[in-house]
């Protein structure tokens, strides 16, 4: 129950005050810090600055490469990684955001992943690096662009603030979830504000990707590549998950098939716009 009669009266619990000022702080911090993104036209709610970005990324890289086995011994890929990675940046949309980008190869050769993190540092693993290609044999340059043009669409797009921001307010909301409804006779009375965050997190993570092939899509056209390389890179993802891979619902990524359909229509706009 939200309020108790007392005495003839009505007497609102002190626990849910508490939790409508908390879910009012969370809300008010979130949509009082905002910044426009050039590039993407979007007005964010995000917190830190550009530097702050930087400064994560920077701080954070030596530990996530460690995670994957550390940084590759194989000099000429992890210097294509290199060449292709900057090649994006410098004639793209993305040399002029402030971040400082770096391209890494990781030594991993089990796990099928890229990633960025926040203000530029852009990492590829092996597994996914040696799997890029169209004969089975010789490494397609377009296809590794459109892997590292995905992840520089993340950093351009500012999604770790933008993310960082999300998972505070959810934090935050789940918090005075957590107070309105607990009942110290039910152990599970949390789990409903547990399921707000998750749901929260989960969806601004497959907007996240989308945004990220479609901005892909654009630096790939502006770099000299062929986006039609991105629907490859796909093919490649679907292949490595398997048929029993986890439903698109339950994934913080799209579904591959579902990303194919709008990297086609992101291709056919970017063409249009930049009559390439």
């Amino acid at each position: 129950m939200y309020g108790q009669r007392q005495g003839g009266g009505f007497r609102i619990p002190p626990t849910f005050l508490i939790a409508v000022v908390m879910a009012g702080f969370a809300l008010c911090k979130y949509y009082g810090s905002s910044s426009h993104n050039e590039i993407t036209g979007e007005t964010q709610h995000i917190s830190i600055s550009p530097q702050q970005e930087i400064a994560m990324g920077l701080q954070s890289a030596p530990q996530m490469a460690q995670e994957f086995g550390g940084l590759s011994s194989d000099r000429d890929a992890s210097a294509i990684v290199k060449q292709i990675g900057q090649r994006i940046v410098q004639n793209s949309a993305a040399a002029k955001t402030p971040y400082q980008y770096d391209f890494h190869l990781l030594a991993d050769r089990q796990t099928i992943n890229a990633f960025a993190l926040p203000g530029g540092q852009v990492f590829i693993t092996e597994a996914l690096l040696y799997r890029l290609s169209t004969d089975g044999q010789t490494l397609s340059k377009d296809m590794l662009a459109g892997v590292l043009g995905h992840e520089v669409g993340h950093v351009v797009a500012r999604h770790s603030a933008e993310k960082l921001a999300q998972m505070e307010l959810a934090q935050g909301i789940t918090g005075a979830v957590t107070m309105a409804t607990y009942d110290p006779s039910n152990p599970n009375s949390g789990y409903m504000a547990q399921m707000v965050a998750n749901m929260l997190q989960l969806k601004y993570g497959r907007e996240q990707e989308l945004q990220s092939d479609y901005l892909g899509v654009r630096f790939m056209l502006e770099a000299g590549f062929e986006p039609e390389s991105l629907i490859q890179v796909m093919e490649v993802l679907k292949q490595a998950a398997g048929p029993n891979r986890t439903p698109e619902f339950q994934s913080t990524h799209p579904d591959p098939e579902n990303r194919q359909e709008a990297i086609r229509a992101a291709i056919q706009e970017w063409r249009g716009k930049l009559g390439k």
